[in-house]
């Protein structure tokens, strides 16, 4: 055991934190702390650190141990550059570095014992320095900060110029460096794009030390941690396996309580009613056995019911008109913020019920597409066309849609005139928003409280196209999970921008990949997009890495493939819709003759048919046709079903 809680309590007035809560982290071991927004998992990091003292208990360190700590927001204001500032985390290298090219100079003017004592510091130096693995710490730096997302380009510029998500990358760089024993970091997946994210994971996974990581990225999570430790309502709970095996253990566990909690429930009534029926009888020994079961009820302990974190959120999104069938069309689509080219010649199409999920590397352009579609931005070339009836809600991850000068009433009540304060009331109760908090200004809302505006006005729209981008910022796991549920409950077509491979896991159908200036297509979801992307990248962008000789030979190649496997994509798209409406279709018949059949039974039972010889060959020869027909089609259904 590397890092113990114990009796934990914490409270900021009437609101509890947590009370009596204990944990521990083991040499090694990686561990996340899970809970919804609020419930107070960045406190207990910062008490851990000690940036907070706690009420009661204590937090205990192995002795010659270290912590480091990442907290989600960085103000670095230090005026180095980029590399400089990670630089400093090898600082004890090279001062130590510095040290020994000392003492090379000095060595020369040396003698006897002076001579001998400084080579033995050179010696124990040197070790020190080799066994630290110092020479490769300019390259450890350099790979951090590439893995981290930061181009050589960038090495240069100065902290203070970064945006907040830039600096937190900084910050986090400097920390993986300083390698402490224990690594405490509060949502370090943040402003990460996917390649980063997926780096970040592999060296967590080989860090030498012990790892405690506060992450609402569930994928990231089932990756990196072998233990959950839950935070609920003040109660602190340990479960083994990552978040999978969490989500699977509390489900069951809340079943459990929930079911001991309605059996005792249906105990107590039980003993409630035959009490009052003893007592009716009013005499003595009924009465005396009446008061035996009521002191047995008393000395009962309840089972408290498990509450249900965000049951009151009910997101239902639901087109008010069907769109057709061809929803987007995208030609020859270009855009570019000179020098960077984000996207050239670009084309594809979304049919109607189709939910794409853009992914790629920060910076691409993902964000800028979404906004080209909703005329924020105009495009440098190309066009695009929208289908019959379609009416677009778009959710902007930078709440730009909202007015910052508005109340949340306000925010709903303008753009839906029609709606009486009940509606909207309702509307807002279903996002969390009650009392008084209604007449909150957006400006002073925090990220997610903006997300759940957004969220409400999305759901009111009821639009048949939806174009969202990071639709789960700012979100924690119950309020995902719930938005993941509404989409796939969506009839609609969805177009969205997400870094949440979890969540794309759970909504996507497909997926567009913005790379080398092109967009790659993958029928499926994330896992699936996994498993193809390295042969379909090379088939689409491969050439560009050979020489410039071969270029102009080279850029016909990867317009073809990807033709080609659009192409070859589309058909087997087709193929898939097409087996799905005949095993609809004979999923239909067969429940037609199965009922028409039932109906022939019946009539058989009539005395006015069984009596009449004719009418009774006819629907004997109509029951061994249904018979021979329904054979065919159970055939015919388990070949499609498979």
């Amino acid at each position: 055991m590397i890092l113990s809680c114990h009796d934990i309590s914490k409270a900021f007035g009437e609101h509890v934190i947590v009370a009596n809560g204990s944990f521990h982290i083991e040499e090694h071991e990686k561990a996340a702390l899970v809970g919804v927004n609020g419930a107070g998992k960045s406190t207990l990091l910062k008490i851990i650190v000690g940036e907070l003292h706690c009420d009661s208990g204590s937090v205990t360190l192995t002795k010659g141990k270290t912590l480091g700590y990442l907290s989600q927001h960085q103000e670095l204001t230090s005026g180095n550059t980029i590399y400089e500032e990670v630089r400093t985390a090898k600082a004890a290298l090279i001062e130590m570095e510095s040290r020994i090219r000392s003492i090379e100079v000095e060595l020369e003017g040396l003698t006897g014992n002076e001579l001998e004592e400084r080579l033995n510091t050179y010696h124990n130096l040197m070790n020190t320095f080799e066994f630290s693995d110092g020479y490769a710490y300019e390259s450890e730096i350099t790979g951090v900060l590439k893995g981290l997302g930061f181009t050589e380009d960038e090495f240069a510029k100065p902290v203070d110029t970064l945006s907040g998500g830039q600096k937190t990358r900084v910050a986090l760089g400097k920390l993986l460096l300083t390698k402490p024993d224990v690594l405490l970091l509060d949502e370090p997946t943040n402003h990460l794009d996917l390649n980063s994210i997926t780096w970040l994971e592999t060296f967590l996974l080989n860090y030498f030390g012990a790892v405690l990581i506060v992450s609402h990225d569930r994928y990231f999570l089932n990756r990196v941690v072998t233990k959950v430790i839950e935070i609920e309502l003040g109660v602190l709970s340990v479960f083994s396996g990552n978040y999978t095996d969490y989500a699977k253990k509390k489900q069951m566990f809340r079943e459990a309580r929930l079911k001991e909690y309605f059996n005792q429930q249906q105990e107590i009534k039980h003993q409630e009613a035959v009490i009052e029926k003893l007592r009716s009888f009013n005499r003595e020994k009924s009465i005396k056995r009446a008061e035996s079961r009521e002191k047995m009820l008393a000395k009962l302990t309840p089972v408290e019911k498990p509450a249900e974190v965000h049951a009151d959120i009910h997101l239902k999104l639901e087109p008010s008109v069907i769109s057709g069938g061809d929803v987007l069309l995208v030609e020859r689509l270009s855009k570019t913020f000179p020098p960077h080219i984000l996207f050239e010649d670009v084309s594809f199409e979304i049919k109607r019920g189709e939910h794409v999920a853009v992914i790629g590397d920060n910076g691409t352009g993902k964000t800028t597409l979404l906004k080209i579609l909703n005329q924020v931005l105009p495009a440098d070339h190309g066009t695009f066309t929208l289908g019959t009836n379609v009416q677009i809600g778009y959710y902007d991850q930078e709440h730009h849609i909202l007015h910052m000068e508005k109340t949340i009433f306000d925010e709903i009540s303008d753009d839906y005139p029609t709606l009486t304060n009940t509606q909207i009331r309702k509307t807002l109760a279903a996002f969390l928003f009650t009392g008084d908090e209604v007449f909150k200004q957006i400006s002073a809302l925090s990220g997610g409280e903006r997300g759940r505006v957004s969220l409400a006005k999305l759901m009111l729209s009821e639009a048949n196209f939806l174009i969202l981008d990071e639709p789960t910022n700012h979100l924690d796991i119950a309020s995902k999970e719930i938005l993941e549920q509404a989409l796939n409950d969506y009839t609609g077509t969805v177009l969205y921008v997400s870094h949440d491979r979890y969540f794309i896991n759970q909504t996507a159908t497909r997926i567009l990949e913005l790379t080398g200036h092109t967009f790659i297509n993958y029928i499926g979801n994330y896992d699936y997009y996994l498993e193809k992307k390295e042969a379909l990248t090379s088939a689409y962008i491969g050439e560009i890495r050979q020489s410039p000789a071969q270029a102009s030979h080279a850029d016909a190649i990867p317009a073809s493939k990807s033709k080609q496997s659009w192409q070859e994509q589309k058909e087997a798209q087709a193929k898939q819709r097409k087996r799905q409406n005949d095993l609809k279709k004979t999923e239909e018949r067969i429940a037609v003759l199965e009922e028409r059949d039932g109906e022939i039974d019946a009539l058989m039972m009539e005395e006015e048919v069984y009596t009449n010889s004719v009418k009774c060959q006819e629907l004997a020869a109509e029951k061994a046709a249904i018979t021979s027909e329904l054979e065919e089609l159970y055939k015919q259904w388990e070949k499609l079903a498979e």
